[in-house]
């Protein structure tokens, strides 16, 4: 019976490694993560669907939610623990969705850092185009106790876990999601980690991350969670007691606004949560209040279970409308559309003139344009020193620069710092 078993999974895995033959490819240039060369967005939700009446994550309701999120604009969900069954990668990549895959440090043997059996996983799944990234930990250095009292001890062990992840898996980059902005210590200790996702719930601004982390690092980070709830314990801020998706939503938006204000700095996001979750507060067949206080708008407390886009019936909420109309305002990949590629631009990124060299004379306008599709800057017929000029106006972030001729066009992507 035993032997039967071995082989089985192996004749898994077998079919899993020959049926998904390896497309994209993950990599990392300076702070951007690229897949196939090119840079990638992260537009993403934490997911984690546990039933009514359930502690144990189930994707039955996997084709309606990959429908809200395809909806919503969603293109990256991270979960918090690796997902086994091959079908259900093959549907989230159909849906043009990528995951990122988290292992825990001890669970008992199955898939976990302390055992190493991590790596097994890794080895089974790398050649699957739904991975974007593999992510090692989950805030944990807010545990020390987990660690012997000393949190070096994790540091070393995901440090560690990461150099073995880039001898098995070139494809694909070694990530971590740490609470908030990790230390001196933690950035000297773990130089194999390529990507920090980071938990960061600062209100509803967590701007200051990002200048935070472009001060001390040069490596690509991401948020890993970021969000609010839409149970208001007391009454704040304009904001009545009670289930109130309006603060939810309020808070979601300016969040995501911070986010995305910074993409030379920030990949994006994985926003909290997708689903509520009924099984983290109380009786499993209920909605109950119940969590910790926090700095979460616009109460300073934690309703574990009032995090979702959608609540347990997958009924749409106001912040569900949110994500939708920001994800699907962000361009990606608007330089796939080129058909002219006789102008250069520098430098890049540019602090104050920007400058062009080879455009052609028969150009006929030029526009620069930010992350959300929207024209910053628009001329009929160039003049360069103007164009320059106006680039100093522009406030810090990514913008394409777009010159159209009579029957072609060029896309340019610059920084403005």
């Amino acid at each position: 019976m035993i032997k039967q078993i071995v082989f089985i999974l192996l004749a898994g895995i077998f079919t899993l490694n020959a049926n998904n033959v390896k497309a994209d490819v993950v990599t990392i240039s300076g702070r951007q993560i690229l897949v196939n060369g090119s840079p990638y967005v992260i537009k993403g939700i934490c997911y984690h669907p546990v039933p009514k009446g359930s502690a144990s994550r189930s994707f039955s309701n996997l084709t309606e939610d990959l429908a809200l999120m395809t909806e919503a604009g969603i293109n990256t969900i991270r979960v918090y623990s690796p997902i086994t069954n091959v079908s259900v990668l093959d549907q989230i990549d159909a849906a043009g969705i990528k995951v990122i895959i988290s292992f825990g440090y001890n669970q008992g043997g199955y898939y976990d850092i302390l055992s190493g059996t991590f790596i097994n996983y890794v080895n089974a799944y790398k050649d699957h185009d739904a991975i974007l990234l593999w992510e090692l930990g989950n805030e944990y250095n807010y545990h020390p106790e987990w660690f012997n009292n000393n949190i070096q001890n994790w540091y070393t062990a995901l440090n560690n876990a990461a150099e073995v992840i880039h001898n098995n898996d070139p494809s694909h980059p070694a990530a971590t999601a740490h609470g908030d902005l990790p230390d001196a210590n933690a950035r000297s200790l773990c130089p194999n980690v390529d990507v920090w996702g980071m938990n960061v719930y600062r209100w509803d601004n967590p701007e200051g991350i990002f200048s935070e982390w472009s001060a001390v690092s040069s490596k690509p980070m991401y948020l890993s969670e970021a969000g609010a709830d839409r149970y208001m314990t007391t009454a704040q801020s304009g904001y009545a007691q009670g289930e109130n998706e309006e603060a939810q939503a309020d808070a979601t938006t300016n969040i995501l606004d911070d986010i995305f204000r910074f993409p030379d700095i920030c990949s994006g996001v994985t926003l909290f949560a997708f689903v509520d979750e009924w099984w983290k507060a109380g009786n499993y067949n209920t909605q109950d209040v119940g969590g910790f206080s926090f700095s979460v708008p616009y109460d300073n407390e934690a309703n574990e279970e009032y995090w979702g886009i959608v609540d347990i019936d997958r009924n749409k909420t106001m912040a569900f409308d949110v994500v939708k109309a920001k994800y699907n305002s962000i361009i990606i990949g608007i330089e796939d559309q080129i058909t002219d590629n006789t102008t250069i631009i520098y430098p890049n990124p540019v602090k104050e003139q920007l400058n062009l060299y080879g455009i052609n004379k028969g150009c006929r306008k030029v526009e620069i344009i930010d992350l959300f599709g929207k024209s910053q800057i628009s001329f009929s017929d160039i003049d360069v020193s103007l164009l320059s000029k106006n680039v100093e106006t522009l406030p810090k972030g990514m913008y394409f620069l777009k010159i159209s001729y009579n029957n072609n066009y060029q896309v340019l992507r610059f920084i403005k710092m």
